[in-house]
């Protein structure tokens, strides 16, 4: 494996971080601060909250000594023994071991002054016996002072003098390698070799008593004593090294070597393997089922030897020989996959072409990352990329740097006469100059070829001055590689410690965990469990029919969980295999992820959907309805998720403009950008707890990622032979990926990218990995175990429980109970791509929100610009006007997402400006770019009638059925709003002085019309009959408004969109502000959508169009036909046969020019695409409802019975049983010239409607017409399809609903090119 890295660091503000404890400290009670453990009970406050002396005992027990300055009780055992343990020192302060010039013992005989401190005239014994006794002449007297001879040098305890008496070292520096006495007297007289029983440091000649060796506390000033130590611990089951170390059975013979004398895999007894295992010749044991199956699964291939008959092997290719299944990838790929090696025969050397972040081996046959140049190891087969680097950056202060070369030397091997580095730098020049008798550098002072310079002792360096040392600390900013988990820094070292369930390893930086891991990895439609230091493999499952993307599992339950997308459903397995289920049906997702502490099931709802959802891992839920929506909006398309349940945070990759990496808390909290750079297509996501990274493959730039938690240090492992990453996991050290065309699951150093291990080659593709060990989900106590949530909680951050609700559901006051809702009132808000739903009750929990409130998010498949919406609460269905495809669609809601039902309108080079929805006949009237008038168009599309003419493009249409009232807005020069019946007649303008009228809204009674004046920021309202005029202002950026009842709602777009409302109470609230773009909202509620008309009861017995009127109906005839009675029509002549008139009703064309996607009528109508489908969910009719007992009777209409081409309106008082026996139900009686006759229906004559008209041209010509068109549409609708894909895949965003994990599983090459599986669940109109 080759990896190449890119290093780009990112400077992040983010919240402050939690306080994490080095070792050998612990945190104040306040969380503020950390204490050593020697500060605890020692008498002095060190936490600002004191807690560090709270709960400190009073009295010592037996044997224990009390620290003078506090509370603080040690062993008795630990008082005098040279070391410190309480903080005042009072346990070593009164010690004085005997030593060379002992001449006066006292207190007790713990102490022993030499003679130079007797009757000194200062009392250093507390008993006073060394001033006892003494004889003191008489040169006082008289007040006399003299001047006398320097005091004699008394150094401090715990040090002694050096020869020459004027300075003091501590015994600790005394033979330690160092010269610290200025005469170099504290290395002199000291021993070559240790004695037995004794330890020599490793920097220096002092010696220590073995005993201290390993005893927590280091004598050796370079701390060699205690490096490489393990105390023995729980579990301990075998001592090696000298007994400095102690290792679990679980360390023993698992093929590591952990002690450096190898006796933890020495001895080792073949393992024996199940029933159900076959042992390799290796020593693995692999699954039975993997015997001759063509799959070399054993170091040795001992699987498939002695194989009655070769495998069934599903490649092209197999080996020679011995006939093992080759994919054409593995064909000279450098590693060797037939046993007899021919699979890397006769290869020709082939000149690479490296990339961006390689570096060219001298040979051309070889790339190596550009990072592993003049790394000091040599990468390349030919050495060139450690030739002619140079002089290395800097050697450490206690090392010599050869001035030609990238060596550096120990300081005793320059300058003494033998020519080290390989151009003679370390000798010659000045070399003989030595330092002076008084040196000026604090540590060290060496000679050099350029004079003589100060140094430093090992773990220090020089500072700026080139004299003193400072210490290098080498824990500073988490440094990477320096340990495997924690770094404590100390004064010239450091130290480094494991987390729980892991030993340090015998080099002191890394750990190793107790118990074996196995990694749960997906090959095609397999689970496997691989033993990451047995190699031992397992077949978990192979019962999928389709390829297992996403995998996890909860140890607490010993489950793994994976996603069928053969059954839509996730499903789970024992890990003993023997229980399966299934946790939830009907959903189509490619990941999941398992929070172990809140005990939740999350994943992606739909393949590249818009959603998160979470479930419990025990709920026993089936409807979607039920499920908890995490997050929806604002996203691109979604592709992985992961999960940091100890901290409450969940992380997600997606792609739209661009590709970026975000973070949340698991309760949808918190939500920004991680990771916006260096990203092409980031698919898979693993998160390093230890390391606290996160992690990432990119299958276009063919790499892993990895940045901080927050973003920062962002890294690029760019691999050379992996083409197609998939999926990634991280364990302690380690990285582990999955790659879907070489077939192949690899490991490498997670930090430098070497030590690449192939861990498992098949030739299927590997998908989901995740590394399954208790310690990686060890048990704790979850935030949610504390809250008595009535449905389903998810964790914060912190982690912290949260309370959430499903679908429909509100969170009461308590944040602990759902409740049903009590107000019906809903607003549609509409962005480009989604339709949100948000029920107004939410506005009584919670205002002036950062995000959206508790909504459901609804994306709208294959829309391009959605630009105006209506809804009918009682089919739920939705009418959406796209301006990118000049559609108008059909969606119904079902459960928590909208199906598309196709296209009601299609226009041909148009848009639609305007459209409103008569929710008791279904008919929608609209208006267009080109088509400048007043139409209405029929439920099921078949008929379009035009109300008004050459009235200009609409803005917007406002319809109130119960009272047959329309209104509509003009913008431009003579923007103004004008009302009229709903059959376009007594037309008022009922306000002119507007500058861009939009989003007109009836009253509840419809005797008010109230509209959005976004060019003067104001809501006005008026009476229908153009009084009682009323304005709000509302300020810059208003640009869309609804009405609920009396409450206003509008949206502001200033820096960000806000959405407000005004209540009863007249005040002006912020409600919620996000940064998702709105078009246009509308409010809906059960009342909204309540009554009867006139068209209620059968259509009004219209043939066409009824139109609602105050007091009435219309029925009007659609474009191209003729009024034959008050309710019926025929086909219009007027055109000459073979030919229809366009909409206008100036134009007539032959019918083969309709539908033929080529425009000819001005108006481009000949090329509106109206479709008839779906009867059961579009009616052709309104249904037959109970008559209202509000209609008026016939008394209340007038006498209104004129019948011409722009309306007929029918008397209610025409008697249905005139129409039934005169006119033998084929017919209506009307009233002419003072008497009644019948008015027959299509197709039937005569003076009671008696007759059926058997051969009239007027049936095949209506019929033949819509034949012909529907025929053209069906042609038309195929090329359309066709040209839309395109033109979709041209306008889009590359990255845009195209391509899903699933997508990526199934294709090799660059995603980009692929479409999503939804872009075939839309047609242009039949």
């Amino acid at each position: 494996c080759r990896f190449l890295f890119n290093y780009k660091g990112i400077t992040t503000m983010s919240a402050p971080a939690p306080l994490k404890c080095p070792f050998g400290t612990k945190p104040c009670q306040d969380k503020t601060a950390c204490v050593l453990y020697s500060h605890v009970c020692d008498g002095d406050a060190d936490c600002k909250d004191g807690s560090d002396e709270e709960t400190c005992s009073l009295e010592c027990d037996n044997g224990q000594f009390q620290c003078a300055h506090g509370k603080k009780c040690i062993d008795q055992r630990q008082v005098c023994d040279g070391v410190a343990q309480c903080q005042d020192r009072s346990d070593e302060i009164h010690c004085l071991k005997p030593m060379e010039g002992c001449a006066h013992h006292c207190d007790n005989k713990t102490r022993c002054l030499p003679d130079t401190f007797l009757c000194d005239g200062e009392r250093d014994c507390l008993d006073g016996t060394d001033e006892a006794n003494c004889d003191y002449d008489g040169n006082n007297e008289g007040n006399a002072t003299s001047m006398s001879a320097p005091a004699p040098l008394k150094c401090t305890f715990g040090t002694k003098p050096c020869k020459n008496n004027i300075e003091c070292v501590l015994y600790s520096h005394v033979c330690d390698g160092e010269a610290d006495c200025k005469d170099g007297s504290d290395e002199e007289l000291c021993s070559l070799e240790c004695g037995s029983g004794q330890f020599q440091c490793a920097h220096g000649k002092k010696c220590i008593d073995q005993r201290q060796v390993c005893d927590g506390v280091a004598q050796c000033q370079d701390r060699s004593d205690e490096i490489h130590c393990l105390k023995p611990m729980e579990g301990c089951a075998h001592h090696c090294d000298n007994k400095t170390r102690c290792l679990p059975d679980t360390f023993l013979c698992d093929g590591e070597r952990d002690c450096l004398d190898g006796t933890d895999e020495a001895n080792c007894a073949d393992e024996s393997c199940s029933s159900g295992e076959f042992r390799c010749t290796s020593g693995q044991c692999v699954s039975i089922s993997m015997r001759c199956d063509g799959h070399p699964d054993c170091w040795d291939h001992s699987d498939e030897e002695s194989c009655h008959k070769p495998p069934q092997c599903t490649t092209n290719r197999r080996c020679p020989q011995s006939q093992e299944c080759l994919l054409e990838e593995w064909v000279c790929d450098g590693e060797q996959d037939c046993k007899d090696g021919s699979d890397e025969e006769n290869c020709e050397m082939v000149q690479l072409k490296c990339g961006e972040f390689q570096w060219a081996c001298t040979s051309k046959s070889q790339c190596v990352p550009k990072a592993w140049r003049c790394d000091g190891t040599k990468d390349c087969a030919d050495e060139s990329d450690e030739a002619g680097c140079g002089q290395v950056a800097t050697c450490p202060s206690h090392q010599f740097q050869c001035a030609s070369t990238s060596e550096c030397l120990d300081m005793a091997l320059v300058c003494n006469s033998v020519r080290n580095c390989a151009d003679g730098s370390d000798e010659g020049g000045d070399c003989k100059t030595t330092c002076p008798d008084k040196a000026i550098c604090v540590q060290n002072c060496y000679s050099t070829p350029q004079g003589t310079r100060c140094g430093c002792k090992a773990g220090y360096q020089l500072n700026e001055d080139a004299v003193s040392c400072g210490d290098i600390d080498e824990c500073v900013g988490g440094r990477q590689g320096v340990c495997s988990h924690s770094c404590v820094n100390t004064q010239g070292s450091f130290h480094c410690h494991c987390n729980p369930g892991y030993l340090l390893e015998s080099d002191g930086r890394h750990c190793k965990i107790m118990g074996e891991p196995y990694l749960l990895a997906s090959v095609q439609t397999d689970l496997f469990l691989v033993g990451l230091r047995s190699s031992s493999l397992y077949v978990l499952v192979s019962s999928a029919k389709k390829a297992i993307l996403s995998v996890d599992y909860d140890w607490r339950d010993q489950r793994v969980f994976w996603v069928s997308l053969d059954s839509e459903s996730i499903k789970w397995s024992s890990l003993d295999q023997k229980k399966q289920g299934t946790l939830f049906k009907g959903i189509k997702s490619d990941c999941i992820a398992v929070d172990w502490i809140g005990r939740n099931m999350y994943w992606i709802d739909g393949i590249g959907g818009g959603r998160i959802i979470a479930i419990g891992l025990n709920s026993t839920i089936t409807s979607a309805l039920d499920l908890t929506v995490i997050l929806d909006k604002e996203f691109g398309q979604l592709l992985y998720l992961a999960l940091l349940p100890q901290k409450g945070l969940l992380f997600w990759s997606e792609i739209s403009n661009e590709a970026k990496i975000e973070r949340a808390g698991m309760d949808g909290s918190e939500r920004r950008v991680v990771v916006s750079h260096s990203l092409s297509w980031p698919g898979s996501l693993a998160v390093d707890p230890i390391g606290e990274r996160l992690y990432w493959t990119d299958k276009k730039l063919g790499c892993i990622g990895s940045a901080t938690l927050d973003g920062g240090d962002v890294k690029i492992l760019q691999l050379l032979e992996t083409t197609n990453p998939f999926s990634v996991t991280v364990f302690n050290d380690l990285l582990y990926w999955s790659d879907t065309k070489r077939g192949t699951i690899q490991g490498a150093n997670k930090i430098t990218g070497k030590n690449c291990k192939v861990l498992l080659k098949r030739p299927a593709q590997a998908f989901g990995l995740k590394v399954i060990h208790p310690l990686l989900q060890t048990s704790t106590d979850s935030p949610c175990e504390k809250l008595h949530c009535s449905h389903l909680c998810v964790l914060a951050p912190g982690p912290k429980g949260v309370c959430k609700c499903p679908s429909g559901l509100l969170l009461a006051e308590d944040g602990l109970n759902c409740s049903n809702l009590v107000n019906s009132a809903f607003l549609l808000v509409l962005s480009p791509t989604v339709v949100t739903q948000i029920y107004l009750q939410t506005m009584l929990s919670a205002v002036g929100l950062k995000t959206w409130p508790e909504h459901l998010s609804l994306p709208l498949a294959n829309v391009n610009e959605a630009a105006i919406l209506d809804y009918t609460l009682r089919d739920k269905m939705l009418y959406l006007a796209d301006s990118g495809h000049s559609s108008v669609g059909l969606f119904k809601l079902k459960e928590t997402s909208l199906v598309p039902r196709g296209q009601f309108l299609q226009l041909k080079g148009d848009t639609v400006t305007a459209l409103a929805l008569d929710w008791i006949t279904l008919n929608v009237y609209w208006s267009s770019t080109k088509q400048s008038r007043l139409q209405v168009t029929s439920s099921n599309g078949e008929h379009t009638a035009v109300l008004i003419d050459d009235i200009g493009s609409l803005e917007s249409i406002a319809l109130h059925p119960l009272s047959g009232r329309l209104c509509f807005a003009k913008q431009g020069e003579s923007a103004h709003v004008e009302c009229a019946h709903m059959d376009g007649g007594k037309r008022a303008q009922v306000w002119k002085d507007a500058v861009q009228p939009t989003s007109l809204t009836f009253s509840n009674d419809g005797g008010e019309i109230y509209w959005a004046d976004i060019g003067a920021g104001v809501i006005g309202s008026v009476r229908v009959d153009g009084s009682g005029y009323i304005a709000f202002t509302t300020g810059d950026g208003l640009i869309a408004f609804a009405l609920s009842n009396s409450m206003l709602l509008w949206v502001t777009d200033r820096d960000t969109t806000q959405v407000w409302y005004r209540d009863d109470q007249l005040i002006k609230t912020l409600w919620f502000e996000v940064n998702t773009e709105v078009v246009s909202l509308k409010a809906y509620s059960k009342s909204s959508q309540m009554g009867f008309n006139f068209c209620s009861d059968g259509n009004g017995d219209c043939s066409h169009f009824c139109l609602a009127v105050p007091g009435g109906r219309t029925c009007r005839c659609a474009h191209g036909h003729r009024p034959v009675n008050a309710t019926h029509c025929a086909l219009d002549q007027h055109c000459p046969a073979g030919s229809r008139p366009c909409l206008d009703g100036h134009t007539c064309l032959p019918l083969e020019k309709f539908c033929d996607g080529h425009p000819e009528c001005l108006d481009t109508s000949d090329e509106n695409l109206l479709r008839q489908m779906w009867q059961s969910e579009v009616q052709s009719k309104a249904p037959t409802l109970p008559p209202s007992p509000s209609i008026p009777t016939s008394a209340d209409l007038g006498s209104t019975t004129s019948l011409d081409n722009s309306g007929l309106v029918r008397n209610l008082d025409v008697k249905q049983q005139c129409s039934e026996k005169r006119c033998n139900g084929n017919g209506e009686c009307v009233e002419t010239n003072g008497g009644t006759s019948c008015a027959c229906g299509q197709g039937y004559s005569g003076d009671s409607c008696q007759d059926q008209l058997a051969n009239t041209m007027q049936g095949p010509l209506i019929y033949g017409a819509v034949g012909l068109c529907a025929a053209i549409v069906v042609i038309s609708v195929l090329v359309a399809v066709v040209r839309r894909k395109t033109a979709n895949a041209r306008r889009a965003s590359p990255v845009v609903k195209q391509t899903s994990m699933t997508d990526l599983a199934k294709h090799g090459d660059s995603p980009s090119t692929q479409h999503s599986p939804d872009d075939t669940n839309f047609s242009e109109v039949q």
